[in-house]
C-alpha cells in the first residue's frame, strides 16, 4: 500500500474518530453518579467506549477510503480481479478483537464481583413491589413507602414483589434488579452523595405501572442513626393507621386528601361513604375492609375489577388501624 494511502486513512480515522468521541463525551448519556457501584460500572462503559471508538474509528477508515478510491464507474459492469485472501491480515483481524473482547469481559467481571460483595455488616432492608408501590422494610422493624440511606454505608437490598414481576431502578445508583413473587434477590448499594433520588419500576406491572415510584433519600450517618431513633416502634397494641396506608402504597392509586396522595388509577378514597351507600348500602367499616382484603367483590362505577389486588396479607392490627384511619378521614 502507497504511503499517501496510509496517510489518507489515518485521516479519515482521526476525522471519525474525533466525531464519535465528541457525541460520547458531550452529550450527557449517563446521570450523575451517587453510589461506589455506579462509579465502577461506569468505568466498565467508558473502558468498552473507548474500544469501541478506536473499533469505529479504523472501520470507518477503510469503508470511506474504499468508497472514496475504488468506486466503479456508472457504465463498468466487468467482473473485479480475483482476490484469494491474506492469511496475515486475517490472523491480525481475529487475533485483535479476541484480546480486545476478552479485556472487556474481565473488566465487567471483576466490577461484578466488587458490586455483589456484601462485606462483614452491611445495612439490609427489604424490598417489596406492589401494584403500585414500593415498600421498604427496615431493621428497626418498620416499613415505609420511602428508602432511606446512610452515606458511605453498604446497603444490601433484598428485593422482592407480592403480585406480579416488577423491577427496583434508582438511575443515580446505575443497578437494577426485577423483583420476582417468591425469590428475593440482594442488590448491593454504597450511596456516596446526599439528596433525594428517584426510585422507578421498569417492568409493566399492570395498569398504574407509570406511577408506581418513590424516592431514596441519602443522608449522613448522624442523621440516619437519629431517623431510625426517631422512627422507633411505637407501644405494642397501637398501629398508625396512616403508617400503614403508606406503607402498603395506597396513595400510588387513589386520592386521599387527609393522607395528601393523588394516585389516579382506582376510585377516590374522599367520598367512601357514598361508595358505600351505593354498594347495597352497606355499613362504612364493612366496605372498607371488604375493598381492601377482597376488591373484586365489587368494582365502582367507571372501573374494572381485577385492577387491584387483594391486600389480605396485611396482619390483623394493622387491617383494623387502616380501617379505622380510613373510616375517621373520610365523607
Amino acid at each position: 500500500m502507497r504511503r499517501g494511502s496510509i496517510v489518507q486513512m489515518v485521516v479519515i480515522g482521526v476525522i471519525a474518530g474525533a466525531i464519535a468521541t465528541a457525541v460520547a463525551l458531550l452529550i450527557p448519556w449517563m446521570p450523575t453518579s451517587a453510589s461506589k457501584e455506579f462509579d465502577r460500572i461506569n468505568f466498565t462503559y467508558w473502558f468498552a467506549t473507548v474500544i469501541s471508538l478506536f473499533v469505529f474509528a479504523v472501520v470507518a477508515a477503510i469503508l470511506v477510503y474504499e468508497l472514496l478510491n475504488f468506486r466503479v464507474k456508472a457504465d463498468d459492469l466487468s467482473d473485479g480481479p480475483p482476490v484469494h485472501g491474506h492469511t496475515m491480515l486475517e490472523v491480525v483481524w481475529t487475533v485483535i478483537p479476541t484480546i480486545l473482547v476478552t479485556a472487556i469481559i474481565v473488566v465487567s467481571t471483576v466490577v461484578l464481583a466488587q458490586n455483589s460483595r456484601a462485606g462483614d455488616d452491611p445495612l439490609q432492608i427489604g424490598v417489596v413491589g406492589v401494584q403500585f408501590a414500593w415498600k421498604f422494610e427496615y431493621e428497626h422493624g418498620k416499613s415505609y413507602g420511602s428508602l432511606r440511606l446512610p452515606l458511605d454505608r453498604k446497603v444490601q437490598l433484598q428485593i422482592t414483589a407480592n403480585d406480579v414481576i416488577h423491577s427496583f431502578w434508582v438511575p443515580q445508583f446505575a443497578q437494577k434488579q426485577d423483583a420476582v413473587p417468591g425469590q428475593v434477590y440482594n442488590l448491593m448499594i454504597t450511596p456516596t452523595r446526599e439528596g433525594t433520588f428517584p426510585v422507578i419500576c421498569t417492568e409493566l406491572c399492570g395498569l398504574g405501572h407509570s406511577i408506581m415510584r418513590s424516592e431514596a433519600i441519602v443522608m449522613s450517618q448522624a442523621e440516619y442513626d437519629g431517623w431510625v431513633e426517631s422512627e422507633s416502634a411505637p407501644p405494642e397494641g397501637e398501629v398508625d393507621g396512616l403508617a400503614v396506608f403508606n406503607e402498603n402504597g395506597c396513595g400510588a392509586c387513589h386520592v386521599f386528601t387527609a393522607a395528601g396522595s393523588t394516585g389516579a388509577v382506582g376510585p377516590s378514597l374522599d367520598n367512601l361513604s357514598e361508595a358505600a351507600a351505593a354498594h347495597g348500602g352497606m355499613e362504612l367499616a364493612e366496605y372498607i375492609r371488604e375493598s381492601i382484603v377482597d376488591p373484586n367483590a365489587y368494582a365502582p362505577p367507571g372501573y374494572v375489577a381485577g385492577t387491584m389486588p387483594p391486600f389480605d396479607q396485611i396482619p390483623p392490627d394493622s387491617l383494623d388501624a387502616l380501617v379505622q384511619y380510613l373510616v375517621e378521614n373520610t365523607e
